[in-house]
């Protein structure tokens, strides 16, 4: 079961008038996670966060939304407070200083708390990693037989196009990521203007912790389709790991803009918004993303 996502039934123009200049009120944070004010007060008497307070009045940080986002989703699932509460600690040491948590997926799996980081998935409260064997291991077998001859010699033969070796590197992606990073490079050379090659090579050379390196194909994917939503996503997520915010501003924001209906897109410029001040503007995108969510 996946933790409820931000939401909300009113609209922006009505939200943004009580969000205050600085900080969230109880009323603003019940409405955007779709939960009444007494839920709100729970969740923070219960510790999943320490918001500031004006007066008797909490004052929420974008921050505190994120926690109690969380924590809801995880009580949704009949997670316990004390729970939610530790994992949540747990959680906060195990990431690195530069992750938020509004950038990892949390979940309930067998009544055990999960979190996936892009290719990473572990328990918090244990800090134990998980290996999903089911799938991944039949992917891997049915691509042994094929890997043992062709591993030998990547060198092209006159019968292989771009396409035939892309579609390899597609299927040996999970078991020889350097092996699908070959192959693309040669489907590059074979065609230059296919741009899944780009784009494939951007997100496993993301993966590999290159973000620059990554940035480069998004590029030239774009290049040859600037219209495609979700490279100017990509492009968007690897220009902020190299701190230009700007950038991905620019490419989140092109990302809506060519599909209205990218819910990673909006909640993604709305996290980015929020970290600039734009706090009206990022709870218009905020609430975008709780609608096409629910």
């Amino acid at each position: 079961m996946n933790p409820q996502e931000i939401a909300a039934s009113a609209s922006t123009a009505e939200l943004a008038n009580q969000v205050g200049g600085q900080q969230y009120r109880t009323a603003d944070v019940a409405r955007i996670l779709g939960v009444s004010a007494d839920r709100v007060r729970r969740m923070v008497y219960a510790g999943h966060c320490a918001p500031g307070r004006r007066g008797r009045a909490f004052r929420f940080a974008f921050q505190d939304l994120v926690l109690l986002r969380t924590a809801h989703g995880l009580s949704s699932a009949e997670v316990g407070p004390r729970r939610v509460n530790r994992a949540l600690r747990q959680l906060k040491k195990q990431l690195p200083a530069n992750r938020p948590l509004s950038g990892v997926k949390i979940y309930v799996e067998s009544g055990e708390i999960v979190v996936r980081d892009r290719d990473k998935v572990w328990q918090p409260e244990s800090g134990q990693q998980i290996f999903q064997f089911a799938v991944d291991e039949l992917a891997a077998a049915t691509s042994k037989v094929v890997l043992a001859d062709r591993r030998r010699d990547l060198s092209p033969s006159p019968d292989e196009s771009a396409s035939d070796w892309f579609e390899y590197g597609v299927m040996i992606e999970h078991e020889d990521p350097n092996g699908a990073r070959k192959a693309y490079e040669r489907a590059l050379q074979i065609d230059a203007e296919l741009t899944d090659a780009y784009i494939n090579l951007g997100r496993l050379v993301h993966e590999g912790g290159d973000p620059g390196g990554a940035a480069k194909f998004y590029s030239e994917a774009l290049r040859r389709s600037p219209d495609d939503a979700v490279t100017h996503y990509n492009l968007a997520v690897a220009s902020e790991d190299l701190k230009d915010l700007e950038l991905a501003r620019t490419h989140y924001e092109k990302a809506v803009e060519i599909s209205a209906s990218f819910a990673d897109a909006h909640f993604n410029l709305g996290r980015l918004l929020e970290r600039v001040g734009e706090r009206d503007a990022a709870l218009k995108h905020l609430l975008a993303y709780r609608r096409l969510s629910s």
